[in-house]
């Protein structure tokens, strides 16, 4: 179970277990982000916020 780390919510998976959202790298550590969360925010926030 994997948790975004901006909006708290658990990030579903398909049928390959692969999530539905992506990884962004910030300090040589990986921070989840769901698909909702990437559709509201532009790149830039969502680094912001997660730093």
């Amino acid at each position: 179970m994997v948790k975004c780390d901006i909006c708290k919510e658990e990030i579903k998976k398909t049928f390959l277990n692969k999530l539905k959202g992506t990884y962004i790298k910030i300090k040589k550590k990986q921070k989840a982000v769901c698909n909702i969360c990437q559709s509201k925010l532009s790149k830039e926030e969502i680094i912001e916020k997660l730093s």
